[in-house]
């Protein structure tokens, strides 16, 4: 298990950048009322097969040709069942992936959130050239984050170019 979910949701995200995704976008829902968090990624990135789906959970499965060692899906199901939550995943080839984990908002073996921003952040600042679509979701209160609308307005400039990234910090912070 992660220490936090802020934690997946770094690991989830880098991997569909790893799938060459072009855009990624990231819901983190709280939902009282519910009793829930969800984390949901989507991505455009390659995709995987049926066979791949049914045992990407299976620790160390992975399609890295680089570490044969995959465990960030498993601990986040691992994590999300702990909690009276569950994790689905839905893919296609050559479409892109969805990975949505629901975990028990006031279980007491629910991982603490952590520094969702410092993650949103964090993946902005070392993957320039990718697009993402934060979404964090408190109760119906909803902040949004795309750093496409960000391009456009700063382009020569890329998404790590200081003067652009500290205004990236004070925005996702606010």
């Amino acid at each position: 298990m992660m220490r936090e979910l802020a934690d997946n949701i770094m690991d989830i995200a880098q991997n569909s950048i790893s799938a060459g995704a072009k855009l990624t976008q990231v819901l983190v829902r709280i939902d009282h009322k519910a009793n829930l968090i969800t984390l949901q990624f989507t991505d455009d990135g390659c995709g995987m097969s049926a066979e791949m789906v049914s045992s990407v959970t299976e620790p160390f499965t992975t399609t890295r040709k680089t570490r044969k060692v995959g465990l960030g899906l498993p601990l986040l199901q691992q994590t999300a069942m702990m909690t009276g939550g569950d994790l689905s995943i839905e893919s296609e080839v050559g479409k892109g992936t969805q990975v949505t984990a629901t975990f028990g908002l006031d279980h007491i073996d629910r991982p603490p959130l952590g520094d969702v921003s410092g993650a949103w952040f964090s993946l902005v600042v070392m993957n320039p050239d990718t697009d993402f679509l934060f979404e964090y979701d408190y109760d119906g209160n909803v902040f949004t984050f795309d750093t496409r609308m960000i391009r456009e307005t700063v382009a020569p400039l890329p998404l790590n170019a200081p003067e652009i990234s500290d205004w990236i910090r004070e925005c996702i912070y606010q």
